[in-house]
């Protein structure tokens, strides 16, 4: 998948946990690992907030597109 989720860069910065991170947005550490691991297939909006204001951040700092395999459909 072209978009990459750079999630592991922010914690290792912000010297935060993934159980904490999940604690503090508020969604499950399993679906946290989802979407780190860039399995998810979508993120919603409260969600991608909720990431950029407990690790202070844009959303371009946590997403970013690589150039490399597309998929159709």
């Amino acid at each position: 998948m072209p978009i990459v989720v750079d999630i592991d860069v922010l914690l290792a910065r912000r010297k935060m946990s993934v159980g904490e991170l999940a604690e503090r947005v508020g969604i499950t550490p399993a679906n946290l690992a989802v979407l780190k691991n860039g399995r998810a297939k979508a993120v919603r909006f409260t969600t991608l907030a909720a990431l950029c204001e407990v690790l202070d951040c844009q959303p371009g700092d946590l997403l970013r597109w690589e150039a490399g395999e597309t998929t159709a459909g």
